[in-house]
């Protein structure tokens, strides 16, 4: 919590039952339809942590080499232990996201 409040500089709030997100934003489907999403965010669960941010993770293929063992989806990581993991690395990640820049609400 305390690195994602240094990054986003927002207060966390509960998204659904799981995710611990901090900030807010808008977007428009190509249909016109709008929704509300947050910016970044994690799901602390049983086996792993999740991390959430909002562009494809798949494109930043030097820095997850150096984060350490974990799996990912298009926009998510799925860390078992942050003891394992290089913290700078994926400070370095979740700044990426930065639509916590662009809000159009907060």
């Amino acid at each position: 919590m305390k690195l994602f409040k240094e990054i986003t500089g927002k207060t966390p709030k509960i998204w659904g039952n799981s995710i611990i997100a901090y900030g807010k934003y808008k977007y428009k489907r190509k249909n016109g339809d709008e929704f509300g999403w947050f910016n970044a965010g994690f799901s602390p669960g049983k086996s792993r942590l999740s991390v959430y941010v909002m562009y494809d993770i798949n494109t930043e293929t030097q820095l997850l080499k150096s984060l350490g063992p974990h799996k990912k989806g298009k926009g998510c990581l799925y860390i078992n232990k942050l003891s394992d993991i290089n913290l700078d690395v994926l400070k370095k990640l979740i700044k990426k996201s930065r639509k916590w820049l662009r809000e159009k609400q907060s």
